[in-house]
């Protein structure tokens, strides 16, 4: 008897090895996303050590704390209130105090808790950016086939957009991530007919509304109205069908209209108006809509022209700069739409989703003026469009489609004219003679970006570079004052220094915001002083700043004896000095500095008289009295130089009197201007290692004096 062929084993067979391409597949696109993964967590604790120029990433993380501790409002003692609230911090008072609440959704602070939980802040970035573009993989597995999903979810990753804004504390990636769940999720609940995976997927969108609800509803519409199709012809087919479309999509709905429920609450709890959002309570014309948009004293006539062309210009950007692999990229996906129309194996209804996505966002966006300012402020020129992050799931999509559809062309074309090891030759050498194009191609469209934010990230370095303690040197309940750039706001821009939710931090930093404000903070934390001050101007990291931290003394006692030497500038050839109080000035003479190399001024502050006491006076009052409170007492030295230019040496001392005596906060601030006798920050002294004039130097001391000893 002959043996006949085992069909049946050689179908399965056939089907292990299939079975096996795919299980391949599927680890490659594993190991593509963990190494999204690991190459976001890079540039997270590299590029943006010291976070990026956004600000709001201080937001969310001290959400997060926050979240971490149980809390979702912040309630400062209500003396230092105002000197600690940080930037983006809705404020608002209750019968036992301020209390403040950030006015963004806790869900993205949430998921950046759960990185610290795990031991770093960044793992949750590097979570994100693997979840994202795994997801990414499989929504293209979805749409056309798993080789496709690879190569989408290396696109991903190639791009600058997802490399810059997924490595900062924002919520465009993590929002993605849940959007991405939800097309999913609903691609496999209408082809498998699934109410579980339709569940899932209206957790994942309800999830994503509570994160960025304008967001989310711009990345469900297409699904939203494909949903509304299919119930219309499952109504046409029959009874049946259009019970088994119902079921599926009341899945998704449930959950998804419960989280919109949840949000509302959330709404009730932190703003009292379920339909007021936190960020409407903190600048209700900083939403929506054409018309009059505002923001902490910025206004906007917001016009569609506008909309129309900051969106055009943003999308500019992305087709040429922050898509994966910049132009190239998008041509492939140009490519890839046109592929999707005629490879018979691709999913019509993904497709059309896909583009039915690339329609809403960049349709809905246009009606938002977020994208407006972010050009206007460079933080898109920094981090891309990122206003447009959902876009990149059609773009790596599409252009994964292209690259493989020409690949596959290419395979068949060189297969059909040549042998099969002479084909696999060429394949391999266009594949090495393309990978350095390719590396090319997405260094070119990177390197912009990436040497805008190494100039920053250096400039913050040496910013921050006082804060870089050595072990053993760690603050112990200090109360460091911080400068005010951009007006009343911890965090901004120095969101490095942020404090604990609880202030109750080794450091509390409150803003140094004049005499009554620093003693007023001195008074209600009882910590150790000190000043974080820089000279030179705040140009947003642009260019970077010589900072100090200024241990400060509070002396105490019935006067303060001081002494003020300073230096001779080159080529000065008089000097005067003047003494200034709330109540009025005096003047006295310096004789000829001909050959010193230093004045030495002595001075005595006291709440009857302040006075200097080692030069004659020349004009003005013989004493200067301090008034109670909180005030301000400066000592000017100012050299005439050849040409009639001019050194001026300003100290402003922090005094306060009372019955009790006198306290002063010492050294006083000191700026050493040049032309004029007030500088601000750019001549403020730093130390021996500023940069300044020739001869230019100043030392101080000073000691409580107690009449009665």
């Amino acid at each position: 008897m002959v043996p006949t062929p085992d069909l049946d084993h050689g179908v399965s067979a056939w089907g292990r090895a299939r079975l096996r391409g795919c299980d391949r597949l599927d680890a490659l696109a594993a190991l593509v996303a963990l190494a999204a993964g690991v190459c976001v967590f890079l540039v997270s604790t590299d590029l943006f050590a010291y976070h990026s120029v956004n600000d709001d990433e201080g937001v969310y993380l001290l959400q997060a704390a926050m979240l971490l501790d149980g809390q979702l409002f912040l309630r400062p003692a209500p003396a230092i209130a105002d000197l600690v609230r940080p930037w983006f911090f809705v404020t608002e008072p209750t019968p036992t105090g301020p209390r403040m609440y950030s006015k963004y959704a806790p869900v993205p602070a949430a998921m950046f808790s759960l990185g610290r939980l795990a031991g770093d802040w960044h793992l949750a970035l590097a979570a994100v950016a693997a979840a994202n573009a795994f997801s990414t993989y499989l929504v293209g597995r979805e749409v056309a086939d798993r080789a496709v999903g690879v190569v989408a979810a290396g696109l991903l990753s190639t791009a600058p957009l997802f490399l810059l804004s997924s490595s900062v504390f924002l919520p465009y990636a993590p929002t993605t991530a849940w959007n991405l769940a939800f097309a999913v999720a609903y691609l496999r609940a209408v082809r498998r007919d699934s109410p579980a995976y339709g569940l899932t997927a209206g957790v994942a969108i309800g999830v994503a509304f509570f994160a960025r609800p304008y967001t989310a509803v711009l990345f469900a519409t297409p699904f939203v109205v494909h949903a509304l199709v299919e119930l219309y012809r499952g109504a046409r087919e029959s009874r049946d069908r259009l019970r088994l479309v119902a079921r599926r999509t009341a899945a998704i709905a449930g959950p998804g209209l419960g989280f919109v429920a949840v949000t509302l609450g959330y709404n009730a709890i932190v703003t009292g108006q379920p339909t007021t959002f936190p960020y409407e309570a903190f600048a209700p014309r900083d939403g929506l809509g054409f018309g009059t948009r505002s923001i902490l004293g910025y206004t906007e006539q917001y016009t569609p022209a506008l909309g129309f062309a900051s969106t055009v210009e943003a999308l500019s950007m992305l087709a040429t700069r922050f898509a994966p692999l910049g132009a190239l990229g998008t041509a492939l996906a140009a490519v890839g739409v046109v592929a999707a129309s005629r490879v018979p194996t691709v999913d019509r209804e993904g497709v059309t989703l896909l583009g039915g996505l690339v329609g809403s966002v960049v349709v809905g966006n246009v009606y938002f003026w977020g994208t407006l300012n972010g050009l206007r402020n460079g933080l898109i020129d920094l981090l891309g469009p990122f206003y447009h992050f959902d876009l990149l799931l059609p773009l790596s999509v599409f252009g994964a489609l292209g690259a493989v559809t020409l690949w596959r062309r290419l395979r068949a074309t060189l297969s059909t004219r040549l042998s099969r090891p002479r084909a696999r030759l060429v394949l391999v050498l266009l594949l090495v003679v393309s990978a350095p194009v390719v590396v090319g191609v997405e260094r070119s469209a990177l390197a912009e970006p990436w040497s805008e934010n190494r100039q920053r990230t250096a400039s913050l370095a040496a910013t921050y570079q006082p804060f870089d303690r050595e072990p053993g040197q760690e603050f112990t309940d200090a109360l460091i004052y911080t400068p005010d750039p951009y007006g009343d706001w911890q965090q901004h821009p120095f969101q490095y220094l942020r404090n604990d939710p609880g202030f109750d931090g080794a450091a509390l930093f409150v803003l140094d915001q004049g005499p009554d404000d620093d003693v007023r903070a001195l008074d209600a934390t009882r910590r150790t002083p000190y000043r974080f001050t820089y000279r030179g101007e705040w140009t947003g990291a642009v260019r970077p700043v010589e900072p100090r931290l200024v241990p400060l003394d509070v002396l105490d006692g019935d006067r303060v004896a001081a002494v003020t030497t300073v230096g001779v500038p080159a080529g000065a050839t008089a000097a005067s000095i003047r003494l200034e109080t709330e109540d009025g000035f005096a003047r006295y003479r310096v004789d000829s500095i001909r050959g010193a190399d230093t004045v030495e001024v002595e001075w005595t502050l006291a709440p009857d008289g302040s006075r200097v006491t080692s030069h004659a006076r020349a004009a003005g009052a013989p004493r200067l009295s301090i008034p109670p409170g909180a005030s301000e007492v400066d000592l000017v030295v100012r050299f005439a130089t050849t040409g009639g230019s001019s050194v001026t040496y300003r100290q402003e001392a922090t005094v306060d009197a009372s019955d009790e005596g006198l306290r002063v906060l010492w050294p006083p601030e000191t700026r050493v201007c040049r032309l004029q006798p007030e500088c601000g920050t750019e001549g403020t002294w730093v130390g021996p290692d500023g940069e300044y004039l020739d001869g230019v130097s100043v030392a101080t001391d000073a000691r409580g004096v107690d009449e009665s000893t």
